[in-house]
């Protein structure tokens, strides 16, 4: 039996995938959360065999972070990254987390399942539509730091805000846009934040 912890916010596909992951006889979800902040201390409660892990959560975590952080914790445990988007941003991201398995949500039920009995296996999984893609992709040139405040910055926080926030003076905030800014040769900062999040980098 391979046990299963799934995790994502929107409750009726969270319920969806609890229900056709129950049909097979071979799977048990033995945990399901909709936050990234709830994966690691849920799988060191349920010890599951595969996190299936949506990426875009709420909380502090998202599931990369939470994937990373799992790692560390419960390496025995093969991480599944679900995301309804396909951005190469994200697949390059979760490659570095070293992730088992990457699918888009709108696989057919069937790869899904299979993807999780492949990654229990060992084996790694990758959404074919997106393999291309990611060879093609720049590499993210913002430093995790820069990442950190971009998206604060996202979400309409003030530089004041920010800094608050990431233990930082507001003038090294204006300075880290700035930056960012040009590195990603944007017009300005709400330019920025769309070029990034479409690369998936935040």
């Amino acid at each position: 039996m391979i046990r299963v912890l799934l995790a994502e916010d929107q409750h009726v596909i969270r319920g969806a995938l609890v229900a056709l992951l129950g049909l097979e006889p071979d799977l048990e979800v033995v945990a399901a959360v909709e936050s990234g902040d709830a994966v690691v201390p849920s799988a060191l409660i349920h010890r599951p065999d595969v996190a299936v892990l949506d990426i875009d959560m709420p909380g502090t975590l998202d599931g990369l972070a939470a994937a990373a952080v799992l790692r560390a914790e419960l390496p025995g445990c093969r991480v599944l990254m679900l995301t309804g988007y396909g951005k190469p941003g994200h697949l390059r991201r979760a490659l570095g987390a070293q992730v088992d398995g990457f699918l888009l949500k709108t696989a057919p039920p069937e790869e899904l399942v299979s993807g999780i009995r492949k990654v229990a296996g060992g084996e790694r999984v990758l959404d074919p539509s997106l393999a291309v893609t990611a060879w093609d992709l720049a590499d993210n040139p913002l430093t995790p730091r820069e990442a950190d405040v971009l998206r604060l910055a996202a979400e309409g926080a003030e530089a004041t805000e920010i800094a608050g926030r990431l233990y930082l003076s507001a003038g090294t905030v204006r300075n880290y846009l700035t930056t960012i800014v040009t590195k990603l040769n944007a017009r300005n900062r709400t330019d920025a934040v769309r070029i990034a999040s479409e690369a998936g980098w935040i």
